[in-house]
């Protein structure tokens, strides 16, 4: 995988100054640290290496205190999670020389979790993920947009 430079900027800064309450949750910027989310952008994007479906990364930073991302893929078939799991491991391996703290599901494949701590992945089949809808428990956190590097528009 070829690493990219991760503007973090326009995500975790503001120029609203310090004190100033008339912003709205979805305006104020995230407590979450760059390093997170860069750890997060590449998790999204080792798993769309191997094509996993409906990729969301959602900022709970400020709502949780867990973790400050969480990183939902969905896969077709239980060898499919697995490879996307696997895919996310070995990146974040290589790229950042961090291992996983906890791994749960890898046996079954059909919700495998992978916890770096303050990044917390989940790779689902689709039927597992529409079943206990994660992105409805945890839609008080932001949604974090991206675009996967093959995908990226030209203008």
């Amino acid at each position: 995988m070829t690493e990219r430079p991760i503007d973090t900027a326009p995500y975790l800064e503001t120029d609203t100054p310090a004190g100033e309450t008339d912003a709205s949750a979805e305006d104020r910027p995230s407590t979450a640290s760059a390093e997170n989310l860069k750890l997060a952008l590449a998790v999204a994007e080792a798993a769309d290496d191997r094509k996993g479906g409906d990729i969301v990364i959602l900022d709970v930073a400020d709502v949780a205190y867990l973790a400050d991302f969480f990183v939902l893929v969905s896969g077709l078939s239980p060898v499919q999670v697995k490879a996307i799991a696997t895919s996310i491991r070995d990146s974040v391996e290589v790229e950042f020389e961090r291992v996983a703290r906890h791994v749960e599901g890898m046996g079954e494949g059909r919700w495998i979790l992978i916890d770096y701590g303050d990044v917390v992945v989940h790779c689902f089949m689709a039927d597992e993920r529409e079943f206990y809808n994660l992105e409805a428990f945890w839609s008080h956190g932001k949604r974090v947009e991206w675009e996967p590097q093959g995908q990226q528009s030209v203008v």
